[in-house]
């Protein structure tokens, strides 16, 4: 795995690349924040490697400046490593500029829906162990981060969950009974759709296992999967194509918003 100083320092080459070119271009960040839209401050981020750029920056920046390509080409190579270290971080940034957000698990509850029990009972029995000190500020992170649900403008949230996830019964039941009622609370937002995928369903496309497809304000689509300590931000045109055609069966094949809501209440009912 690349190290998080491998990571920073990758996206610091990037911005002292768009930088050299602007300077060879004789432009200031203001005429080249004009040029393309883009805030004076959104340049100097990317610029001092504290933002990652989108493929339409990219596009926009490289074009304006005549950079013959180069910018492309150094933004494919920073792309390669994007998924490698830091992964979950660098998600979260993605999730913060986020319009819409769809999500499929069979692992696990989400981690925006986890009421504190859950997330708890996720991090302590997942090895290796840590002091209570620090599972509790790994509960705190999950929790603060469940604010975008409620982050204005409101981020479109779209979730399918397998049944199998809740009859587990991690924790208990009765950490069960507080992640259902957490689900249903959350289900009553106008923002939040949440779909049950049923536990018997012999139609289903998401056999692959979990991922995200995520909308940033610059309206360019991502994608996320993750695996055992590690995780890829996925930007291919053709890879982004299946996964939207998947979570587009997903979707057709799990209950109903409205069934899945009742389907909650039954399990809620039988803890």
């Amino acid at each position: 795995m690349v190290s998080d100083d491998a990571d920073r320092a990758a996206l610091r080459d990037f911005g002292q690349i768009v930088k050299a070119s602007r300077l060879r271009a004789g432009l200031t960040q203001e005429q080249l924040a004009a040029q393309t839209n883009y805030s004076v401050e959104a340049i100097a981020s990317v610029e001092q490697g504290r933002r990652h750029p989108s493929r339409k920056f990219v596009a926009l920046v490289d074009e304006a400046l005549d950079a013959f390509g180069v910018i492309h080409i150094a933004f494919k190579q920073l792309n390669r490593r994007r998924g490698l270290a830091s992964w979950f971080r660098r998600w979260a940034e993605l999730e913060e500029r986020a319009v819409a957000l769809n999500t499929y698990e069979c692992r696990l509850v989400p981690g925006l829906l986890q009421p504190e029990s859950y997330a708890r009972a996720i991090i302590q029995n997942t090895p290796p162990p840590v002091t209570p000190e620090k599972a509790e500020a790994l509960v705190a992170a999950r929790w603060d981060r469940q604010k975008l649900l409620h982050r204005e403008p409101l981020i479109a949230f779209h979730f399918i969950i397998e049944q199998s996830v809740l009859e587990r019964q991690i924790g208990g039941s009765e950490v069960t009974g507080e992640v259902i009622d957490r689900l249903l609370e959350c289900a009553q937002s106008p923002n939040v759709d949440i779909q049950i995928m049923p536990t018997v369903q012999p139609l289903h496309s998401g056999t692959d296992g979990p991922f995200q497809l995520l909308e940033t304000d610059e309206h360019e689509w991502l994608a996320y999967t993750e695996g055992p300590k590690m995780g890829q931000v996925i930007d291919a045109p053709q890879d982004l194509s299946v996964l939207h055609q998947q979570y587009a069966k997903l979707r057709y094949q799990a209950l109903n918003p409205e069934d899945s809501v009742g389907l909650l209440e039954r399990l809620r009912g039988t803890l």
